[in-house]
């Protein structure tokens, strides 16, 4: 198989991350803060190195202010609905406003809807100019009742990237900045104190080049949401609510130490690594981008970009369609559709038909590119 779907999951991880993994579920992978013998210690200083080196990884506000969560999805809920939760009663004449844009996945269109919904929150979604959303349009959408702003780092669909350190610029101090991070984190650096970002919300399964199960959510030291999940600890157990203090306030039940080991792992790997990784993935995304334009019938939507993504529509087929025929066929892996991000497809006019969209990682090969671009070239030509 020729893997070229690394924006819905990372396809192999490296050998480092497979080792971190397999140490912890060969060995006795007890549960860290849940005891007080020698197996739960270790696996607590695990899960603490792994904290303090996110938080140095993303510029973060120390280890404490860092959440681990199951995906990035998990941490932006905790993040949105946290706030929300937090500061509500701070307004008074009206409800806590939001801005969000149409770039979003539903990862945050669906939990700020449902706050919508149900009359905790007003809300306004930021259209996109050319392909994109200018940080002017998200700082003009503000007004006095408005608590956070919330954007993606870079689109799913088409790479699209908004840059945080222009959005705060513009912004109130006041306003809370909430970043999805899951197509940035780990293919290009992102700094919260340097831009200015509250909430990095974090898939450790992508770039990150960690496994399925790991995410991370890093706050500012101003940000104090309120819990999103209500359990067990390991600390203060006799108080009924959810401990005053962070990480612990967000983190209900077990943490997966496997996830959590091949999160620190990555980062580990990425260190010496991102810059080259990026220039890779911007290199393969430009010769994708020039040689689909050179194909009858294909439109290109995107340019090359350091997170390795690019769509694509073929005028003879439908995109799920196109994506099935390139798996059945040709056994190259991509994926057709929405991408959940209902709204950019909306503003790019792909509502109907959808987009293919192949997403390249560091071990994509240019002759996989030309297998590929073979691939597209047959199945465009083909009549319906």
């Amino acid at each position: 198989m020729i893997y070229l779907d690394n924006a819905a999951t990372g396809g192999r991880k490296p050998d480092c991350v497979q080792r971190a993994v397999r140490a912890c579920v060969e060995g006795v992978c007890a549960n860290p803060g849940r005891g007080g013998h020698a197996a739960a210690l270790a696996q607590a200083e695990n899960v603490l190195r792994a904290r303090g080196l996110l938080s140095r990884f993303f510029g973060g506000a120390g280890a404490e202010r860092v959440a681990f969560t199951k995906n990035c999805t998990e941490a932006l809920n905790m993040a949105l609905f946290g706030a929300v939760r937090a500061y509500a009663h701070l307004y008074t004449r009206a409800r806590p406003h939001i801005v969000t844009t149409a770039m979003e996945h539903n990862s945050v269109l669906r939990p700020l809807f449902a706050l919508q919904r149900a009359g905790e929150i007003s809300l306004t979604v930021v259209p996109l100019t050319e392909g994109t959303v200018r940080p002017e349009a998200i700082a003009a959408a503000v007004n006095g009742q408005t608590l956070l702003a919330v954007h993606t780092l870079a689109s799913n669909v088409t790479g699209a990237a908004v840059d945080p350190a222009a959005v705060r610029a513009l912004l109130p101090e006041r306003v809370l900045l909430v970043c999805d991070g899951a197509q940035a984190c780990g293919h290009v650096p992102v700094d919260m104190r340097k831009a200015g970002i509250d909430a990095l919300c974090v898939a450790g399964h992508k770039g990150m080049q960690g496994i399925q199960g790991a995410g991370a959510l890093l706050l500012s030291a101003r940000f104090d949401p309120a819990p999103f999940a209500y359990g067990g600890t390991g600390s203060v157990s006799f108080d009924e609510n959810m401990p005053a203090f962070y990480p612990d306030r967000l983190e209900a039940g077990t943490l997966s130490c496997p996830a959590v080991a091949s999160l620190a792992e990555g980062a580990l790997y990425l260190l010496p690594r991102m810059e080259r990784i990026a220039a890779h993935l911007t290199r393969g995304t430009a010769y994708l981008a020039e040689a689909l334009r050179g194909i009858d019938g294909v439109r290109v939507y995107g340019a090359p970009n350091p997170y390795g993504i690019l769509s694509f529509a073929s005028a003879n087929m439908q995109s799920e369609l196109f994506a099935q025929a390139l798996s059945d066929e040709y056994g190259i892996a991509v994926r057709g559709g929405l991408h959940c991000a209902p709204r950019m497809h909306l503003a790019l006019g792909t509502a109907e038909e959808g987009l293919v969209r192949v997403s390249l990682a560091e071990n994509n090969t240019r002759a996989e590119a030309d297998t590929f671009l073979a691939a597209v070239r047959a199945l465009a030509a083909r009549k319906g």
